[in-house]
Order: structure tokens, then sequence, then C-alpha cells
């Protein structure tokens, strides 16, 4: 009888853990949900989230997922992703993320995200996905 509590707390804990990692297994599918909207590579990722290769890789291999700031980020690159995705060829999008732009001060997009500018990247989104006329 006295193993009834200890399996309760346990199991307790384990419930109070899946929960925990499930949650935050959905950032780690945001990372694999870029992958899928465009061909960016781990070091693209890696860039524009601030994480490193090794971090990266376990993020597209759901073992880890993004905390914090790298959270923060690696959902801001799912939006552009996704906006990039509605207005360019997929294939473009890293290259569109890793050219300077006059528009940002010939700075390139992925480091303008990184460096927390999501703001000043969506109106240039904005910008490719307003309709423009002749």
């Amino acid at each position: 009888m006295s193993d009834v509590p200890a399996l309760r707390r346990n199991f307790r804990f384990t419930a109070v853990s899946c929960y925990s990692l499930g949650v935050s297994l959905a950032y780690a599918d945001e990372a694999i949900r870029i992958r899928q909207l465009a061909p960016l590579t781990e070091r693209d990722i890696a860039r524009a989230t601030g994480a490193g290769l090794s971090t990266v890789s376990a993020w597209l291999h759901r073992r880890r997922a993004p905390r914090g700031r790298r959270a923060e980020r690696l959902v801001e690159l799912s939006a552009i992703t996704e906006r990039l995705a509605a207005v360019l060829e997929h294939e473009y999008i890293p290259v569109w993320l890793n050219r300077p732009l006059a528009a940002l001060g010939h700075r390139k997009p992925i480091d303008v995200l990184a460096a927390g500018g999501y703001d000043e990247l969506s109106r240039i989104v904005a910008g490719l996905e307003a309709p423009t006329f002749s």
C-alpha cells in the first residue's frame, strides 16, 4: 500500500513532463515546417535564431526544442518564410533571405530578423505581397 502514493507521484511527474515536452516540441515542429516551406539550410535557421548548428539539427530531429529568444526568432522566421512562399519561388527564398537589400540599408533580411527586426522585415515583405499596377 505504501507504493501507491509513490506511483501517483511518479505518474504525475511523468504526465507533467510529457505535457511540457509536447508543448515545447511544437516549437521544434516550426523548424521542420520552415524546411517544408522553403529549402533553408540548418545554417540559415541557426543564423536567424542565434543557435548553433548542432542545436538546430536537434530541433529538426525533435530531440530538443528552442526556448526563449531562439523560439521567438524561429516563429518569426516561420512567419516570414510562409509569407515569402506565397509570393516567391520556394527555391529562391533562401537567396532572398541572404541577399543584402537596399531597403534594409544593404543588410541581409536574415540578419535583420536575427537582430530582432521582425517588424522592419515584415514591412519589406508586405511590399512584395502588395499587388503592383502598371
